[in-house]
């Protein structure tokens, strides 16, 4: 959908060379339906941090293409700064943003992994929600020993191999993608160059040594200062104004006081909105009273959306008109029924009750969404066919070479006319497999789901069967028209037997009936 937003915020090893920082930069910048909204780059780090948005298909390939530059201008053998790492990409979470589910956020970083992995040889490490293995939630756990550390072990160590990628480190490290909640990394710089004072008061307030939930903290020296740097998991839960007030009780232990804050990259303007709420004590405060979120909601109600003027495929196929037509229908109606595929595997990971197959699901998912986005386009490809029958019709046949040119495009385009809806059929068949699947290990309370996608399969594959046989009608060399019928046949008979077994299915795990 357009109005599907993601954010992306990769960390880079680097910030000492603008010329690297500005190349990566470009790399993301130069996809299509990608906007960079911030980069941060500090020295002391040696880091940069980069926010972006986009289209969950232009994020993700924005951030493959990071991932290469990256790894093409960042050798981590000559890599230092007081920052914790492993890769030239050190870090890349996708936060779901507009319409864009966590889950979906999970697929692309599994994919976007294997990717990197088979593709750039990088090793991959998931974390958050993507991850594989529970102890690889917390990224401190993954970055353990750093690039330097993980370097000696990732050979030998089976628990430090990683999910996707070779079991060995190359001059960009390892890559650790994720997906998570928004996060808001913020530093607070003390007026002491005492490391330990900020360490101390690191260890007071982090989460893993008996502090604020949801806080991760590192005592840092950066700039000549000591610096709290942290990152807050969850800004909601855990404030940044009781965190910095136990900041400034703690220096005050120590004889010292903060200097300043920092925000790394963007922040939600809740996190500002409730620190501003909790030091004016504005007990009855409403967000509604903020004038310019006013303004932004009178704005958004009257902006009319892009799509209102549109007409839709169901317009398009009830116009009258020659195309869209049924072989088009048959291939939304396919789509559709991958769609429901992918959603009843969507409802079954993350199901304790169905942990053991989880590992089955993510291919079904990443299968099933690749069969809908083809499926769809092949609805426009079958009007095209159609189209360049219609031209080839009109083609003129008033000599004999005109008429022979004629007859050759207009059988050549009819040769099209069977093939776009072959297409489909083939691809419907791959929807049918899956859905069998699903029902048969998939969550049991969208067995309905499954079997309703079974239903619009069989639609789906009886519309390409009918353009087929229709249009094969048309050949003039009909012994061609004998390899297409045998595979239809084929394919139809595999949709019985994925419809036998779906009954079979639907008896055993529900006790219901079909009939």
């Amino acid at each position: 959908m357009p109005n599907q937003l993601v954010e992306c915020i990769p960390n880079f090893s680097e910030a000492r060379r603008p010329e690297v920082v500005e190349a990566i930069l470009q790399a993301i910048k130069g996809v299509e339906g990608v906007h960079v909204l911030d980069r941060h780059s500090d020295l002391d780090h040696n880091r940069t941090v980069i926010t972006f948005i986009g289209t969950p298909v232009a994020i993700e390939e924005a951030a493959f293409q990071a991932i290469a530059r990256a790894g093409q201008l960042i050798d981590l053998n000559y890599h230092n700064g007081e920052h914790p790492r492993i890769g030239a990409t050190d870090v890349v979470p996708f936060v779901p943003l507009e319409d864009v589910s966590m889950l979906k956020c999970i697929e692309i970083a599994r994919r976007l992994g294997q990717r990197v992995g088979n593709e750039l040889n990088i090793p991959v490490y998931l974390y958050e929600e993507a991850a594989t293995r529970p102890d690889r939630q917390n990224l401190e756990n993954i970055r353990r020993g750093q690039f330097e550390g993980l370097k000696k072990e990732i050979e030998t160590n089976p628990d430090r191999q990683p999910d996707y990628g070779p079991n060995r480190l190359g001059t960009a490290g390892a890559t650790v993608i994720g997906a998570r909640q928004p996060l808001i990394a913020f530093n607070v710089d003390l007026n002491s160059d005492d490391v330990t004072i900020a360490q101390k008061i690191a260890r007071t307030i982090r989460n893993s040594s008996g502090g604020f939930h949801f806080i991760k903290a590192l005592g840092l020296l950066v700039n000549g200062r000591a610096q709290v740097s942290m990152n807050f998991t969850n800004y909601r839960q855990t404030s940044l104004a009781r965190v910095v007030e136990t900041i400034r009780r703690e220096a005050a232990r120590y004889g010292t006081t903060i200097h300043h804050s920092e925000l790394v990259g963007l922040t939600p303007q809740d996190a500002l909105t409730d620190s501003a709420v909790w030091y004016l004590q504005l007990d009855a405060f409403q967000p509604n009273l903020i004038l310019e979120r006013r303004l932004y909601q009178l704005l958004l109600s009257k902006l009319e959306s892009p799509f209102a003027n549109q007409q839709t495929f169901l317009d398009q196929l009830a116009s009258g008109k020659p195309t869209p037509g049924g072989g088009s229908a048959g291939a939304i109606t396919g789509a559709t029924a991958a769609a429901l595929a992918t959603m009843v595997a969507r409802l079954t990971v993350g199901k304790k009750k169905y942990a053991a197959i989880e590992s089955q699901m993510w291919p079904i998912i990443d299968r099933a969404e690749t069969l809908r986005a083809d499926l769809t386009a092949a609805a426009a490809e079958d009007s095209d066919a159609f189209e360049e029958l219609l031209a080839a019709n009109r083609l003129p046949k008033d000599s004999l070479e005109n008429i022979a040119n004629r007859n050759k495009a207009i059988e050549q385009a009819t040769i099209h006319t069977v093939q776009a809806p072959l297409h489909v059929a083939q691809m419907v068949g791959e929807v049918f497999d899956l859905l069998v699947l699903v029902a048969r290990v998939g969550n049991v309370n969208a067995i309905s789901d499954a079997g309703s996608g079974i239903a619009l399969a069989r639609a789906a594959l009886t519309c390409a069967g009918l353009n087929i046989k229709t249009n094969l009608v048309n050949l003039r060399d009909q012994s061609s028209a004998q390899p297409y019928l045998k595979e239809l046949e084929q394919l139809e008979k595999k949709a019985t037997e994925s419809e036998s077994q779906f009954a079979s299915i639907l008896k055993e795990r529900s006790n219901i009936s079909i009939g």
